[in-house]
Formats: structure tokens, sequence, C-alpha cells
């Protein structure tokens, strides 16, 4: 499904978080396999002792906000896509509204869909802004570090994510000029209520699961622009491990360089709902005025969002405004296993 809002938007504002202690795969193998399994990525982000989704969500807004100059009052929705909320009855989303100061009159409210929980709370702050309903609402994905321990995902599931001012396209640094969704029942990945780790079915990750969907979105959105994947500057995909955006990236026909500034599932992990939302802020980071950007995301259950990005004149000053998201890279705090499982709370104590 391809969508374009009633009255052109944008993002007016951007900003991103990642917690600063980091878990190296070396170290989760040493604990699990005596160092015999090979890590697919060399470390991963972990959130502190007083972080959760709620906490690193308010962090990202506030960057959004710091970009775009407008009075939080006039945010009229705060929504936070994750795997990882907090509480199970009681919203995220008010939680950030409150700390950023835009309540009470305001919209608040939680999503999820697996890894694209983030897109969709995006795709949505686009509806109503570009509806005419509000002039800014504020979109966010967001999630902490999980994994069974011992588990395959242990060793990619990281933490942090972006937020996603979403304003009028005459005010924004990067004009949204189309958005796709392509969605089908296909199980990969789940976690069912009171279970406290995620499950995965490995042989539908991949296919059907994450090509078919990211790859079938992004050439519905090529389609619907005319475009190639050498129209675009950038390309930032899903990254759940290093591999598969890379495989997807290069069966388009999208060259190495159009994608090597937004993959950072290597360095954090897999984000989970701020998987391609990080990777964009990232990107937005160094792109320029007229450049033009490919985002889709992916979240298991199944579904892709894209994003036909076009960066604008206003980008310039923005950047400076906030940390760039690989300044939150730069600033890490090795831990070990032990560190770690005690920081997770992986350890029953009662």
């Amino acid at each position: 499904m391809l969508n374009q809002p009633a009255y052109p938007v944008g993002f007016v504002g951007y900003g991103a978080y990642v917690p600063r202690y980091r878990l190296s795969g070396d170290e989760i193998s040493r604990i699990w396999t005596g160092g015999q399994r090979d890590s697919p990525v060399r470390e991963k982000s972990v959130p502190g002792m007083d972080e959760d989704t709620a906490t690193m969500s308010i962090e990202a807004a506030r960057n959004a906000l710091a970009r775009a100059l407008i009075d939080p009052q006039l945010v009229r929705a705060v929504w936070v896509g994750s795997e990882s909320h907090p509480y199970a009855v009681k919203p995220t989303g008010t939680i950030v509204a409150e700390a950023i100061g835009a309540t009470p009159g305001t919209l608040a409210a939680d999503w999820q869909f697996a890894c694209k929980a983030g897109t969709e709370a995006i795709q949505a702050a686009i509806g109503l802004a570009g509806s005419g309903m509000a002039r800014y609402a504020l979109g966010i994905g967001m999630d902490t570090a999980q994994g069974r321990p011992g588990d395959a995902l242990e060793y990619t599931a990281g933490a942090g994510g972006a937020a996603y001012l979403v304003g009028p396209a005459d005010e924004s640094l990067a004009v949204i000029q189309r958005t796709s969704s392509y969605v089908s029942d296909t199980t990969d990945f789940w976690r069912r209520p009171g279970t406290h780790f995620p499950s995965h079915a490995e042989r539908f990750s991949g296919d059907p699961g994450y090509f078919a969907h990211v790859i079938s979105s992004a050439q519905e959105m090529m389609a619907a622009m005319g475009s190639t994947p050498g129209d675009y500057d950038f390309a930032v995909f899903h990254q759940p491990n290093p591999k598969f955006p890379t495989r997807a990236l290069r069966e388009l026909g999208f060259r190495k360089e159009q994608w090597q500034a937004g993959l950072l599932v290597p360095e954090i992990g897999n984000t989970y709902a701020g998987s391609a939302i990080i990777g964009l802020s990232a990107v937005l980071d160094i792109a320029r005025p007229g450049q033009r950007i490919l985002m889709v995301s992916y979240g298991s259950g199944a579904g892709s969002d894209a994003f036909d990005l076009l960066v604008t004149e206003r980008m310039v000053d923005a950047q400076g405004r906030a940390p760039f998201t690989r300044d939150y890279i730069a600033r890490r705090v090795e831990i070990d296993y032990a560190q770690y499982v005690r920081m997770r709370r992986k350890l029953a104590t009662h």
C-alpha cells in the first residue's frame, strides 16, 4: 500500500540515543561456547541500571526537539513503538510526553509491530500531521537489549533508538516524498504474554520473512516513484544482523557506499524498533541538501515500511543542535557478562 498525506510533511526534527555500555560478542561466546562460536556483531549496546525504553525515548525526543526549535506544547501526539515497554499496563507515551513538556493537550500511546513498531509510530504521526489534525506529531522507536541467555538473539540484541518529529514540509529538514507498507501473516519472531524472552523460528527469518517483505517494499516504492537504486544517495534497511541488509541491498542493486553510513548493527547490535530509524539518524547527521534517502524497516509478524526522503536546506543548521548518533556510539564503556547479567536483571534474586 502506497501512502501520501493530503498535506506535504517531513521531519522537522530528529534525534537518537544509544546507551554507553557495550558487551562484546566474543564475551558472550566465551561464556556459552568457550569461545568456539563466531559472533555476528563486534559488540552490542546495553542499558544502564537506571535506563529503560521510557528514559531512552525521552533523550531521543529531546534531541529531536532541539533540532526542531519548537515549543513542546505544540506537539499533538507522542507515540512510542517498542518491544520492551517498561509497563504491561501503562503507556510509555505518557511518560515521554510529560517529561518533554508536551502534556496535557496531546495524544499519547504505545505501538507494537515487532521491529517496525518505530516506523509504525512514525507512519501514524505522518497521518496525523498530513491530514491537518495536528501541526506536529512525534514518532519514536526504542528498545532495550532482549534475548534469552545463550540464545542466538543474545549476540545481536542491542539497545537504543530514535525519535522523529513530523511537521509541515516547508519547515522540514527532510521532506517525506512518499511512504509504503507491505504486510503478511508470516511468523518468524514472537513473544507470548507473560513470557520474558522472545522466541524465533530461524527457518522463516530470512525467507519468507525479512527478504520477501523488505525487498518487495523497496521495489514497490521505487516503482511508484519511478526511481532506481542509483537515484538515492543513501539506503538504510532494518538490521537484525549485518548479513541480511547487506544481501537485500546488493540484490536490489545498491552500492556499498550507499549503505555504509547507516549500517550500525556491527557496533551496537539490533535495536529492534529503533534499528532502521537509528541508522537513518546517522545518515541524516551527514546528509546534505538535495540528497535522497530510501529507508525500509522490517517487523516480524510480518511487514515493512518504506520511506522516500529528500533532504532540505534547513538540515545544515539543524544537525549541530544535538549530539550526533556516532557521538553516542563513540562514548562506550565495556562490560563483562557478569555485569551484563546484573544490569539486565537476568539473574532471579527472589
